[in-house]
């Protein structure tokens, strides 16, 4: 397993509990993102930057990550993709997105695209709770136990 991050949009707080969950664990991880981003010192730890352009970092995580593969994402087309491609895909707020809930989440998506195309104000998400981060604190642990051996010290 290789963990994808979609690093553009991913928070701080979230990609310093995958830095250390990669530390720990050894498994290679890779943010992906149009803007060059600060990595700690880590053999397993990679950085692609892609192009400015819409959706250049979702197309290039599907385009390297292979089946098996965690993508850490909030954008669901991209999760749609991941697990389209027999990969795992969760949330930075811990949702584990299946192939029955992303399809769901897609027509929420896209109804509330539509909304804001007629210029109705529809908000983003809510600042990221204390909850959250410990959800895909708990979440990222579940998955990276069922798939990765600890590094031994």
């Amino acid at each position: 397993m290789q963990i994808w991050v979609d690093a553009d949009a991913c928070p701080v707080v979230i990609r310093d509990i995958l830095f250390r969950a990669a530390e720990r664990t050894g498994v290679t991880m890779t943010l992906v993102a149009n803007k060059a981003l600060r990595l700690p010192l880590g053999q397993n730890l990679h950085f692609v930057q892609v192009p400015a352009g819409f959706d250049a970092a979702d197309k290039r995580i599907v385009e390297l990550m292979a089946a098996g593969d965690l993508v850490i994402t909030a954008d669901v087309p991209l999760a749609a993709a991941a697990i389209g491609k027999g990969g795992v895909a969760l949330n930075p707020r811990g949702e584990l997105y299946t192939s029955e809930n992303v399809r769901e989440r897609l027509s929420v998506r896209n109804f509330l695209d539509e909304l804001r195309g007629s210029g109705v104000n529809t908000g983003g998400p809510g600042a990221l709770s204390q909850r959250e981060r410990q959800l895909f604190a708990n979440q990222l642990d579940r998955l990276l136990a069922r798939h990765v051996k600890p590094v031994p010290r």
